[in-house]
Protein backbone atom coordinates (compact mmCIF):
# COMPACT_ATOMS: atom_id res chain seq x y z
CA UNK A 1 0.00 0.00 0.00
CA UNK A 2 3.23 2.30 0.18
CA UNK A 3 3.85 2.04 -3.04
CA UNK A 4 0.60 2.29 -4.32
CA UNK A 5 0.61 5.51 -1.72
CA UNK A 6 3.58 6.77 -3.02
CA UNK A 7 2.06 6.44 -6.75
CA UNK A 8 -0.73 8.58 -5.65
CA UNK A 9 -2.95 5.61 -6.57
CA UNK A 10 -4.27 4.98 -2.92
CA UNK A 11 -6.97 2.09 -3.33
CA UNK A 12 -9.88 2.66 -0.10
CA UNK A 13 -12.12 0.09 -1.44
CA UNK A 14 -11.85 -2.44 1.57
CA UNK A 15 -12.97 -5.22 -0.91
CA UNK A 16 -10.00 -4.07 -2.71
CA UNK A 17 -7.48 -3.26 -0.24
CA UNK A 18 -4.62 -6.33 0.32
CA UNK A 19 -3.81 -8.03 3.40
CA UNK A 20 -1.00 -7.43 4.86
CA UNK A 21 2.35 -9.23 3.34
CA UNK A 22 0.43 -8.96 -0.53
CA UNK A 23 1.86 -7.16 -3.41
CA UNK A 24 -0.34 -6.34 -6.24
CA UNK A 25 1.96 -6.83 -9.30
CA UNK A 26 1.32 -7.36 -13.16
CA UNK A 27 2.73 -9.07 -16.04
CA UNK A 28 4.62 -7.66 -18.88
CA UNK A 29 1.50 -8.15 -21.06
CA UNK A 30 -1.05 -6.81 -18.95
CA UNK A 31 -2.24 -9.42 -16.22
CA UNK A 32 -2.37 -8.51 -12.93
CA UNK A 33 -1.58 -11.05 -10.20
CA UNK A 34 -0.45 -11.47 -6.74
CA UNK A 35 2.40 -11.90 -4.35
CA UNK A 36 2.20 -13.18 -0.78
CA UNK A 37 5.72 -12.46 0.68
CA UNK A 38 4.71 -13.87 3.93
CA UNK A 39 4.01 -17.75 2.16
CA UNK A 40 6.30 -17.19 -0.62
CA UNK A 41 4.00 -17.57 -3.25
CA UNK A 42 2.24 -15.81 -6.35
CA UNK A 43 -1.55 -16.39 -7.60
CA UNK A 44 -3.56 -15.06 -10.24
CA UNK A 45 -6.84 -14.44 -8.24
CA UNK A 46 -7.13 -11.76 -5.69
CA UNK A 47 -7.03 -13.18 -1.58
CA UNK A 48 -9.97 -11.51 -1.03
CA UNK A 49 -12.54 -11.32 -3.56
CA UNK A 50 -11.23 -14.33 -5.69
CA UNK A 51 -11.37 -12.03 -8.88
CA UNK A 52 -9.44 -12.33 -11.90
CA UNK A 53 -7.94 -8.66 -13.34
CA UNK A 54 -6.29 -6.96 -16.16
CA UNK A 55 -4.64 -3.87 -17.10
CA UNK A 56 -7.26 -1.70 -19.06
CA UNK A 57 -5.99 1.17 -21.34
CA UNK A 58 -2.36 2.68 -22.03
CA UNK A 59 -0.45 4.48 -19.84
CA UNK A 60 -1.39 7.81 -18.58
CA UNK A 61 0.35 10.78 -20.31
CA UNK A 62 3.21 11.56 -19.68
CA UNK A 63 4.37 7.85 -18.34
CA UNK A 64 6.90 5.46 -19.47
CA UNK A 65 7.81 1.54 -19.55
CA UNK A 66 11.38 1.12 -19.27
CA UNK A 67 13.45 -2.55 -18.25
CA UNK A 68 16.26 -2.80 -15.32
CA UNK A 69 19.71 -3.80 -15.93
CA UNK A 70 17.75 -7.56 -13.53
CA UNK A 71 15.47 -7.29 -16.50
CA UNK A 72 12.56 -6.20 -14.57
CA UNK A 73 9.77 -3.52 -15.73
CA UNK A 74 9.55 -0.15 -14.00
CA UNK A 75 7.52 3.32 -14.88
CA UNK A 76 9.15 6.55 -14.77
CA UNK A 77 6.83 9.50 -14.50
CA UNK A 78 7.80 12.60 -16.61
CA UNK A 79 6.11 15.01 -15.22
CA UNK A 80 6.22 14.55 -11.84
CA UNK A 81 10.12 13.24 -12.33
CA UNK A 82 9.72 9.92 -10.31
CA UNK A 83 10.17 6.05 -11.32
CA UNK A 84 8.32 3.04 -9.59
CA UNK A 85 8.23 -0.36 -10.12
CA UNK A 86 3.92 -0.42 -9.68
CA UNK A 87 2.11 -0.23 -13.07
CA UNK A 88 -0.11 3.01 -12.37
CA UNK A 89 -2.68 1.21 -14.62
CA UNK A 90 -3.89 -1.02 -11.90
CA UNK A 91 -6.20 2.03 -10.17
CA UNK A 92 -7.79 1.07 -14.04
CA UNK A 93 -7.63 -3.00 -13.42
CA UNK A 94 -11.19 -4.75 -15.15
CA UNK A 95 -11.94 -7.96 -14.53
CA UNK A 96 -11.49 -10.66 -16.50
CA UNK A 97 -15.08 -12.08 -16.87
CA UNK A 98 -15.83 -10.89 -20.31
CA UNK A 99 -19.59 -12.68 -20.40
CA UNK A 100 -20.40 -10.94 -16.99
CA UNK A 101 -23.16 -7.55 -17.67
CA UNK A 102 -22.60 -4.75 -15.84
CA UNK A 103 -25.38 -1.81 -15.35
CA UNK A 104 -22.78 1.14 -14.28
CA UNK A 105 -21.71 3.74 -16.23
CA UNK A 106 -17.99 4.20 -17.26
CA UNK A 107 -17.88 8.07 -15.38
CA UNK A 108 -20.02 9.29 -12.79
CA UNK A 109 -20.28 12.22 -10.74
CA UNK A 110 -17.23 10.95 -8.86
CA UNK A 111 -15.23 10.70 -11.72
CA UNK A 112 -11.79 12.88 -12.00
CA UNK A 113 -10.64 15.13 -15.13
CA UNK A 114 -7.59 13.00 -15.08
CA UNK A 115 -9.31 9.47 -15.11
CA UNK A 116 -11.37 10.65 -18.25
CA UNK A 117 -8.01 11.56 -19.63
CA UNK A 118 -6.45 8.38 -18.63
CA UNK A 119 -3.91 7.11 -21.56
CA UNK A 120 -4.80 10.20 -24.11
CA UNK A 121 -2.62 11.97 -25.95
CA UNK A 122 -3.79 15.47 -26.90
CA UNK A 123 -0.52 17.00 -27.72
CA UNK A 124 -2.16 17.86 -31.35
CA UNK A 125 -5.03 19.99 -29.90
CA UNK A 126 -5.33 23.58 -29.38
CA UNK A 127 -7.91 24.51 -26.74
CA UNK A 128 -9.69 27.79 -25.48
CA UNK A 129 -11.04 27.78 -21.81
CA UNK A 130 -11.98 31.53 -21.22
CA UNK A 131 -12.45 32.41 -17.09
CA UNK A 132 -9.27 29.99 -16.98
CA UNK A 133 -7.82 31.84 -13.98
CA UNK A 134 -9.56 30.10 -11.19
CA UNK A 135 -11.95 27.43 -10.53
CA UNK A 136 -13.36 25.00 -12.92
CA UNK A 137 -11.87 27.32 -15.89
CA UNK A 138 -8.54 26.20 -14.03
CA UNK A 139 -8.45 22.79 -13.13
CA UNK A 140 -9.62 22.14 -16.59
CA UNK A 141 -6.67 23.63 -18.39
CA UNK A 142 -4.63 22.16 -16.51
CA UNK A 143 -5.93 18.91 -16.44
CA UNK A 144 -5.76 19.37 -20.53
CA UNK A 145 -2.40 20.65 -20.54
CA UNK A 146 -0.85 17.76 -18.66
CA UNK A 147 -2.21 15.63 -21.42
CA UNK A 148 0.10 17.52 -24.19
CA UNK A 149 -3.08 20.36 -25.60
CA UNK A 150 -1.81 23.68 -26.03
CA UNK A 151 -3.89 25.55 -23.85
CA UNK A 152 -4.98 29.49 -23.79
CA UNK A 153 -6.71 30.90 -21.04
CA UNK A 154 -8.90 33.67 -21.95
CA UNK A 155 -8.94 35.65 -18.81
CA UNK A 156 -9.73 39.62 -18.16
CA UNK A 157 -7.43 39.67 -15.14
CA UNK A 158 -3.97 38.93 -17.17
CA UNK A 159 -2.29 38.97 -13.10
CA UNK A 160 -3.81 35.95 -12.26
CA UNK A 161 -4.12 34.53 -15.64
CA UNK A 162 -0.28 34.62 -15.34
CA UNK A 163 0.11 33.25 -12.34
CA UNK A 164 -2.12 30.26 -13.32
CA UNK A 165 0.12 29.58 -16.12
CA UNK A 166 2.90 29.31 -13.76
CA UNK A 167 1.19 26.79 -11.47
CA UNK A 168 0.84 24.33 -14.44
CA UNK A 169 4.24 25.02 -15.70
CA UNK A 170 5.53 23.80 -12.19
CA UNK A 171 3.45 20.80 -12.35
CA UNK A 172 5.18 20.34 -16.01
CA UNK A 173 7.29 22.43 -17.35
CA UNK A 174 6.75 21.23 -20.83
CA UNK A 175 3.25 22.37 -20.82
CA UNK A 176 2.21 24.63 -23.67
CA UNK A 177 0.14 27.37 -21.77
CA UNK A 178 0.11 30.68 -22.00
CA UNK A 179 -2.50 33.74 -21.26
CA UNK A 180 -4.48 36.13 -23.35
CA UNK A 181 -6.97 38.93 -22.79
CA UNK A 182 -10.23 38.68 -22.94
CA UNK A 183 -12.78 40.86 -21.14
CA UNK A 184 -16.52 39.47 -21.87
CA UNK A 185 -17.98 42.66 -20.50
CA UNK A 186 -16.77 44.50 -24.11
CA UNK A 187 -17.68 43.25 -27.00
CA UNK A 188 -14.88 45.19 -28.63
CA UNK A 189 -12.38 43.16 -26.19
CA UNK A 190 -13.57 40.04 -27.68
CA UNK A 191 -13.03 41.29 -31.04
CA UNK A 192 -9.69 42.45 -30.15
CA UNK A 193 -9.57 38.55 -28.50
CA UNK A 194 -10.51 36.81 -31.36
CA UNK A 195 -8.38 38.94 -33.79
CA UNK A 196 -5.28 38.35 -31.66
CA UNK A 197 -6.11 34.34 -31.56
CA UNK A 198 -6.46 34.34 -35.52
CA UNK A 199 -3.13 35.96 -35.96
CA UNK A 200 -1.62 32.95 -34.39
CA UNK A 201 -2.26 30.81 -37.53
CA UNK A 202 -3.10 27.88 -35.48
CA UNK A 203 -6.25 25.62 -35.63
CA UNK A 204 -9.10 25.37 -32.70
CA UNK A 205 -10.53 22.40 -31.97
CA UNK A 206 -12.07 22.90 -28.70
CA UNK A 207 -13.81 26.07 -27.17
CA UNK A 208 -14.73 26.03 -23.75
CA UNK A 209 -17.08 29.00 -23.17
CA UNK A 210 -17.06 28.88 -18.76
CA UNK A 211 -16.40 32.10 -17.86
CA UNK A 212 -19.44 33.45 -15.97
CA UNK A 213 -20.40 35.80 -12.82
CA UNK A 214 -22.71 34.96 -10.16
CA UNK A 215 -24.87 36.91 -7.75
CA UNK A 216 -23.05 40.04 -9.32
CA UNK A 217 -24.72 43.56 -8.48
CA UNK A 218 -26.38 45.56 -11.11
CA UNK A 219 -24.63 47.13 -13.52
CA UNK A 220 -23.98 48.33 -17.00
CA UNK A 221 -21.45 47.22 -19.45
CA UNK A 222 -19.66 49.68 -21.75
CA UNK A 223 -22.50 48.36 -24.21
CA UNK A 224 -24.79 49.12 -22.21
CA UNK A 225 -26.01 45.66 -21.17
CA UNK A 226 -26.79 44.22 -17.93
CA UNK A 227 -23.41 42.61 -16.88
CA UNK A 228 -24.65 39.61 -15.77
CA UNK A 229 -26.36 38.92 -19.33
CA UNK A 230 -22.98 40.18 -21.38
CA UNK A 231 -20.51 38.06 -19.45
CA UNK A 232 -22.37 34.97 -19.20
CA UNK A 233 -24.10 34.70 -22.41
CA UNK A 234 -23.59 37.36 -25.20
CA UNK A 235 -19.95 37.74 -24.95
CA UNK A 236 -20.07 34.04 -25.77
CA UNK A 237 -21.88 34.24 -28.25
CA UNK A 238 -20.10 36.76 -29.61
CA UNK A 239 -16.51 35.04 -29.55
CA UNK A 240 -18.80 31.98 -31.08
CA UNK A 241 -19.25 34.22 -34.11
CA UNK A 242 -16.09 35.86 -34.53
CA UNK A 243 -14.18 32.07 -34.08
CA UNK A 244 -16.69 29.78 -36.14
CA UNK A 245 -14.39 29.95 -39.54
CA UNK A 246 -11.47 28.42 -37.58
CA UNK A 247 -14.05 26.02 -35.84
CA UNK A 248 -14.69 24.66 -39.24
CA UNK A 249 -11.65 24.58 -40.82
CA UNK A 250 -10.52 22.78 -37.52
CA UNK A 251 -13.14 20.03 -37.86
CA UNK A 252 -13.66 17.99 -36.13
CA UNK A 253 -13.94 20.36 -33.03
CA UNK A 254 -16.20 20.81 -30.03
CA UNK A 255 -17.68 23.91 -28.24
CA UNK A 256 -18.44 23.39 -24.85
CA UNK A 257 -20.60 25.77 -22.90
CA UNK A 258 -20.58 25.59 -18.99
CA UNK A 259 -24.25 26.16 -18.02
CA UNK A 260 -26.51 25.18 -15.10
CA UNK A 261 -29.41 23.38 -14.30
CA UNK A 262 -30.50 26.11 -12.60
CA UNK A 263 -31.32 27.34 -16.08
CA UNK A 264 -34.84 25.31 -15.85
CA UNK A 265 -35.69 27.82 -13.30
CA UNK A 266 -36.03 30.68 -15.78
CA UNK A 267 -37.88 31.64 -18.18
CA UNK A 268 -36.94 34.44 -21.53
CA UNK A 269 -40.11 34.75 -23.07
CA UNK A 270 -43.21 37.13 -22.73
CA UNK A 271 -47.36 35.99 -22.81
CA UNK A 272 -46.96 35.68 -26.50
CA UNK A 273 -43.98 33.56 -26.66
CA UNK A 274 -41.80 36.02 -27.95
CA UNK A 275 -38.35 36.76 -26.48
CA UNK A 276 -39.00 39.59 -23.86
CA UNK A 277 -35.84 41.45 -23.92
CA UNK A 278 -36.25 43.15 -21.02
CA UNK A 279 -35.99 39.90 -19.45
CA UNK A 280 -32.40 39.42 -20.32
CA UNK A 281 -31.22 42.76 -19.73
CA UNK A 282 -33.52 43.84 -16.96
CA UNK A 283 -33.41 47.91 -15.33
CA UNK A 284 -31.88 48.86 -11.90
CA UNK A 285 -35.22 48.14 -10.15
CA UNK A 286 -36.80 44.88 -11.94
CA UNK A 287 -33.41 43.17 -11.42
CA UNK A 288 -32.54 40.28 -9.48
CA UNK A 289 -29.21 38.62 -9.40
CA UNK A 290 -29.91 34.62 -9.18
CA UNK A 291 -32.37 35.08 -11.90
CA UNK A 292 -30.17 37.19 -14.31
CA UNK A 293 -27.63 34.17 -13.80
CA UNK A 294 -30.66 31.43 -14.39
CA UNK A 295 -31.72 33.46 -17.61
CA UNK A 296 -28.25 33.55 -19.11
CA UNK A 297 -27.38 29.87 -18.53
CA UNK A 298 -31.15 29.15 -19.99
CA UNK A 299 -29.55 31.11 -23.16
CA UNK A 300 -26.38 29.41 -23.23
CA UNK A 301 -28.94 26.01 -23.25
CA UNK A 302 -30.35 27.30 -26.26
CA UNK A 303 -27.41 28.91 -27.94
CA UNK A 304 -25.34 25.38 -27.97
CA UNK A 305 -28.68 23.36 -29.35
CA UNK A 306 -29.04 25.54 -32.49
CA UNK A 307 -25.19 25.68 -32.69
CA UNK A 308 -25.12 22.25 -32.89
CA UNK A 309 -28.01 22.42 -35.18
CA UNK A 310 -25.67 24.56 -37.73
CA UNK A 311 -22.51 23.66 -36.91
CA UNK A 312 -22.50 20.18 -37.42
CA UNK A 313 -22.87 19.46 -40.61
CA UNK A 314 -19.53 21.34 -41.08
CA UNK A 315 -17.89 18.96 -38.43
CA UNK A 316 -18.28 21.07 -35.20
CA UNK A 317 -20.69 19.91 -32.19
CA UNK A 318 -21.46 21.43 -29.18
CA UNK A 319 -22.63 20.38 -26.11
CA UNK A 320 -23.66 22.04 -22.87
CA UNK A 321 -23.04 20.75 -19.51
CA UNK A 322 -23.76 21.40 -15.70
CA UNK A 323 -20.70 20.67 -13.83
CA UNK A 324 -22.27 20.24 -10.35
CA UNK A 325 -24.13 21.96 -7.53
CA UNK A 326 -22.88 24.47 -5.90
CA UNK A 327 -19.34 23.70 -5.91
CA UNK A 328 -17.44 25.62 -3.84
CA UNK A 329 -15.16 27.89 -6.46
CA UNK A 330 -14.20 32.20 -6.79
CA UNK A 331 -17.76 32.33 -8.42
CA UNK A 332 -19.52 32.93 -5.07
CA UNK A 333 -17.54 35.51 -4.08
CA UNK A 334 -19.74 38.88 -4.63
CA UNK A 335 -22.04 38.41 -1.62
CA UNK A 336 -21.20 36.85 1.95
CA UNK A 337 -24.56 34.78 2.24
CA UNK A 338 -23.58 33.45 -0.80
CA UNK A 339 -20.00 32.29 0.24
CA UNK A 340 -21.83 31.31 3.77
CA UNK A 341 -24.20 28.98 2.01
CA UNK A 342 -21.07 27.28 -0.47
CA UNK A 343 -19.30 26.59 2.80
CA UNK A 344 -21.92 24.92 4.25
CA UNK A 345 -22.91 22.81 1.05
CA UNK A 346 -19.42 22.22 0.28
CA UNK A 347 -18.67 19.13 2.04
CA UNK A 348 -22.01 17.64 0.08
CA UNK A 349 -20.88 18.53 -3.49
CA UNK A 350 -18.03 17.69 -6.32
CA UNK A 351 -14.75 18.37 -4.38
CA UNK A 352 -12.45 21.07 -6.46
CA UNK A 353 -9.37 19.42 -5.25
CA UNK A 354 -10.20 16.26 -6.12
CA UNK A 355 -10.67 17.66 -9.72
CA UNK A 356 -14.43 16.44 -10.11
CA UNK A 357 -15.88 19.13 -11.37
CA UNK A 358 -14.66 19.11 -15.02
CA UNK A 359 -15.16 15.44 -14.98
CA UNK A 360 -17.81 16.09 -17.64
CA UNK A 361 -15.76 19.31 -19.47
CA UNK A 362 -13.57 16.43 -20.40
CA UNK A 363 -15.64 13.94 -21.29
CA UNK A 364 -17.74 16.20 -23.46
CA UNK A 365 -14.38 16.75 -25.74
CA UNK A 366 -13.51 13.00 -25.91
CA UNK A 367 -16.78 11.46 -26.15
CA UNK A 368 -17.21 9.42 -29.26
CA UNK A 369 -20.53 9.48 -30.04
CA UNK A 370 -20.81 13.14 -30.11
CA UNK A 371 -24.26 12.19 -32.67
CA UNK A 372 -25.84 11.22 -29.15
CA UNK A 373 -24.33 13.83 -27.04
CA UNK A 374 -24.92 17.10 -29.24
CA UNK A 375 -27.74 18.68 -28.67
CA UNK A 376 -28.64 17.65 -25.30
CA UNK A 377 -27.33 19.34 -21.71
CA UNK A 378 -25.00 16.69 -19.59
CA UNK A 379 -24.79 16.40 -16.03
CA UNK A 380 -22.81 14.09 -13.50
CA UNK A 381 -21.61 12.90 -16.70
CA UNK A 382 -24.91 11.81 -18.02
CA UNK A 383 -27.52 13.38 -20.25
CA UNK A 384 -30.04 15.02 -18.76
CA UNK A 385 -34.06 15.67 -20.31
CA UNK A 386 -34.55 17.98 -22.21
CA UNK A 387 -35.65 22.00 -21.04
CA UNK A 388 -39.09 23.15 -21.62
CA UNK A 389 -37.90 26.26 -20.57
CA UNK A 390 -37.71 28.87 -23.33
CA UNK A 391 -39.17 26.95 -26.38
CA UNK A 392 -37.87 26.01 -29.64
CA UNK A 393 -34.22 26.97 -29.34
CA UNK A 394 -34.42 28.13 -33.26
CA UNK A 395 -36.77 30.64 -32.95
CA UNK A 396 -35.13 32.48 -29.59
CA UNK A 397 -31.82 32.25 -31.26
CA UNK A 398 -32.97 34.49 -34.12
CA UNK A 399 -34.46 36.93 -31.87
CA UNK A 400 -30.92 36.78 -30.12
CA UNK A 401 -29.32 37.50 -33.15
CA UNK A 402 -31.59 40.51 -33.99
CA UNK A 403 -30.66 41.76 -30.09
CA UNK A 404 -26.98 41.34 -31.00
CA UNK A 405 -27.09 43.30 -34.17
CA UNK A 406 -28.74 46.15 -32.57
CA UNK A 407 -26.80 46.37 -29.82
CA UNK A 408 -23.83 45.60 -31.84
CA UNK A 409 -24.62 48.60 -34.56
CA UNK A 410 -23.46 49.20 -37.94
CA UNK A 411 -20.07 47.87 -38.75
Amino acid sequence: MAALKYAGLEDTDSEEELPPGWEERTTKDGWVYYANHLEEKTQWEHPKSGKRKRIAGDLPYGWEQETDENGQVYFVDHINKRTTYLDPRLAFTVEDNPMKSTTRQRYDGNSTAMEILQGRDLSEKVVIITGANSGIGFETAKSLALHGAYVILACRNMSRANKAVQRILEEWHKAKVEAMTLDLASLHSVQHFAEAFKSKNVPLHVLICNAAVFAAPWSLTEDDLEATFQVNHLGHFYLVQLLEDILRRSSPARVVMVSSESHRFSEIKDSSGKLDFSLLSPSKKEFWAVVAYNRSKLCNILFSNELNRHLSPHGVTSNAVHPGNMIYSSIHRNWWVYTLLFTLARPFTKSMFANMHCDLLTLCLIQRSVEIWSTRSCHNCLLCHRSRAGGPGRNVLQQLLSLFAITRGPE
